[in-house]
């Protein structure tokens, strides 16, 4: 133990120096984005400007106040080929002995997996299929990006039915809608809709509407199978901030019963506001074939949302994003058909996708399944040169001690030495804890690894595991 304490603060020295720089090799850092002037991904740079500090679904409620990410040099300079991987042999020497302890539980997995070959390098019930909680946002970006494409945007509309004046507020699927006056993430705007809408009526001379909503662009039930849950609102291709009825921007919340009921409540407030007069509540209804297009706004595209629902574990724009892949793959709107989407999206890939099921795209359902080869994989052809479009996937994953999830975690001095040096999704559900992310080792090669538990009796000394798990990958050269 003391030869690899030793051995440890010996890399972490080296690690250290380039910790930043290299925290994404460059088939990340060049290609992924976006990016500021300085090198810092704008994400983490608007995440550290940002007043809150939630944690996502299942993780908490707030997290402690950190300092913000450092902005990493102009020109990162990335490990590839050149640099040697660490041996199968040290690496399990290292491992081994971690994966036993008592705190993760009777059931564990895991593999570490070199990104530049795709070798596996390490494994311990790789193949078995879990319950992942979060961690299935993985499989839900890497499906969703794939199908529908990182530049797809979701249109929220307005329609018009010319012969009864029904004015039609029309939701596409879009989750971070936003009504609210301040909007640091560039969501698109109700208000911009409202905007745009009044003066199309006014100039036609309109300024009384009956306003109807339609959802139809969903099907089956609304409610997750885990029933009502603070952890995210009913699953509506219509809402404004997420149902939410606290100032907050992520986390847990107490949401609306009705959530594209209340986002056209606003809606008509803000027509008001405008000069045009709505009859009565609005209700729902389905806009016919000849109605005509009013406005509309779109969210930012598919690349930022999938950064922010990883970063922040968001389980709204998961169950979004599953529907955007049922859509896109021409499967039905709900949520069987988003599961099967998904699957067939990641079949296309060739993924080992033994025994993986997928009952929703949050990972909130037990009855989620994958292997922690299959996370390996996701991420592995998200760190493809030949797939860009999948970069969002690990320009989106929480870094350990600063943004996200993770950012209250890496506390124990025991896996402290990975702040800053790990990114990875955290999985956590009742009794079920899991790790997967990127790392870059102590000689500068880049590895992805997944770590998985399932019974622990002690959620924080499991997470505390799983840390120590991934920061002795960070620090090992392990050959």
């Amino acid at each position: 133990m003391a030869k690899t304490a030793a051995l440890t603060k010996t890399k972490h020295v080296t690690v250290g120096a380039t910790a930043v720089g290299i925290a994404l090799a460059a088939v990340v850092a060049v290609s992924a984005g976006p990016w500021d002037a300085s090198g810092q991904r704008k994400a983490e740079a608007d995440r550290a400007a940002s007043p809150e500090a939630l944690g996502g679904a299942h993780h908490g409620r707030r997290a402690p106040a950190a300092p913000a990410a450092p902005s990493a040099p102009a020109v990162l300079a990335a490990p590839g080929a050149s640099v040697p991987g660490p041996t199968k042999g040290a690496l399990a020497e290292v491992l081994d002995p971690l994966l036993k302890d008592a705190a993760l539980g009777p059931h564990r997995a895991a593999a570490v997996v070199d990104a530049v070959t795709g070798e596996r390098l390490y494994g311990k019930a790789a193949g078995d299929a879990l319950t992942p909680a979060s961690t299935t946002k993985l499989a839900t970006a890497v499906a969703a990006l794939t199908a529908a494409g990182p530049d797809h945007r979701i249109a929220t509309r307005t329609k018009l039915e010319k012969d009864g004046k029904e004015l039609l507020l029309i939701g596409g699927g879009d989750p971070t809608l936003t009504a609210r006056k301040k909007n640091p993430y560039g969501a698109a705007s109700l208000r911009d809709l409202a905007d745009d809408t009044a003066a199309a009526l006014k100039k036609d001379g309109m300024t009384e509407v009956t306003l109807t909503y339609d959802t139809s662009l969903y099907s089956g039930p609304d409610t997750h199978p885990i029933g009502p849950n603070e952890n995210l609102a009913r699953v509506s291709p219509l809402m404004a901030d997420e149902a939410r009825l606290d100032d907050s921007g992520s986390g847990p919340a107490p949401r609306d019963g009705e959530p594209a009921a209340a986002a056209a409540r606003k809606f008509a407030d803000l027509l008001h506001d405008r000069g045009v007069r709505t009859k009565g509540d609005p209700a729902p209804s389905k806009a016919s074939g000849q109605a005509e297009d009013v406005a509309k706004v779109e969210s930012p595209p598919l690349s930022a949302l999938v950064e922010r629902m990883l970063t922040h574990s968001d389980n709204d724009i998961a169950e979004a994003l599953a529907r955007q892949t049922a859509i896109a793959a021409d499967e039905p709107h709900d949520f069987d058909g988003a599961g099967t989407a998904v699957k067939k999206q990641l079949e296309k890939l060739d993924l080992p996708l033994a025994g993986a099921r997928f009952a929703d795209g949050s990972g909130l359902d037990r009855a989620d399944k994958v292997s922690a080869n299959l996370l390996t994989g996701l991420l592995a052809k998200a760190a493809d040169p030949h797939r860009p479009e999948l970069r969002p996937v690990l320009t989106g994953l929480p870094v350990a001690g600063f943004t996200g999830t993770l950012r209250s975690r890496y506390a124990d001095p025991a896996d402290a030495s990975g702040i800053g040096l790990v990114r990875a999704k955290t999985g956590t559900l009742t009794g079920v804890n899991t790790l997967a992310g990127s790392v870059v080792d102590a000689d500068g090669r880049l590895l992805v690894f997944a770590f998985m538990t399932e019974g622990a009796p002690a959620p924080q000394a499991a997470q505390a595991g799983l840390d120590r798990l991934a920061s002795s990958v960070a620090n090992c050269g392990c050959r």
